[in-house]
């Protein structure tokens, strides 16, 4: 009996087809691990705010790389008529764009802003900080407002934060103030409406830094003045957090 010889045939495209989305879906969660752990392992006090900085641009790279092994896991599924690995190379291109996108707009973000991270209402007489200043002992930044420069970079940047006008007397607005503090999460430290102050601490949510507030209500006739000021514990640049957490009360006090 003549020996068979035959083979089975091979189709070396089949997996080219199913291994490159493949690989740009685990690229995706790659880099998707890394953003997570580098806030929240930081949050935890894993490791410091540096490392995590450090992950988050490793992120970066993974994410970008998954974009790229992606788009050409699409054109040579589209061609080859594919579509399961047309479909798993799209959600592979997709999920690299948007996680890429995290730390590249706060790259722009850090490269856009001025390099500062104390934020008032009022950069001639800022409010300064008294109960907060024990939480702030080993702080790498002072508490202590840093002068003519900082108020000309932050005029340049946020000329829309400046002092706010209640139309109700200084009880009131005190009360106002406190409530929207309050209402926004912030963690209340000291009320003291005799001096119309208010200190408190914000929490970010996924490095978990420490910025603190204090506000200062002062009569004018029958008027309020508000001033709020916003500063970060660590970090030259605080990348607008402290500017955004201001717009975010006046916004909350107004509304």
């Amino acid at each position: 009996m003549a020996e068979n010889n035959s083979t089975v045939p091979t189709h070396p495209g089949r997996w080219e087809g199913v291994v490159l989305p493949l690989a740009g879906i685990v690229l995706v969660i790659v880099a998707a691990t890394l953003l997570v752990a580098a806030g929240f392992g930081t949050r935890l006090g894993l490791w410091h705010f540096r490392i995590g900085f450090d992950l988050l641009r490793y992120g970066a790279y993974c994410g970008a790389m998954a974009f790229l092994v992606a788009l050409a896991a699409a054109l040579r599924s589209f061609r080859s008529r594919r579509l399961p690995g047309f479909i798993l190379a799209m959600a592979a291109l997709v999920g690299g764009v948007l996680i890429t996108a995290i730390p590249v707009t706060w790259k722009l973000d850090t490269g856009r802003l001025p390099r500062i991270h104390d934020i008032t209402t009022d950069i001639t007489n800022p409010p300064g900080f008294v109960a907060i200043l024990p939480l702030r002992a080993n702080a790498v930044n002072p508490a202590a407002y840093g002068g003519a420069e900082i108020a000309a970079l932050q005029r340049q940047a946020y000329p829309d934060i400046r002092t706010v006008i209640l139309e109700r007397p200084v009880a009131r607005a005190f009360d106002a103030a406190l409530g929207a503090a309050r209402a926004l999460g912030w963690q209340v430290v000291a009320a003291v409406p005799a001096e119309g102050r208010i200190e408190a601490t914000d929490t970010t949510r996924w490095f978990g830094f420490k910025d603190d507030i204090v506000i200062r209500v002062a009569p004018v006739g029958d008027r309020s003045l508000v001033d709020i000021r916003s500063v970060s514990r660590v970090g030259i640049s605080d990348v607008g957090t402290n500017a955004k957490r201001i717009r975010a009360f006046i916004k909350k006090l107004t509304g």
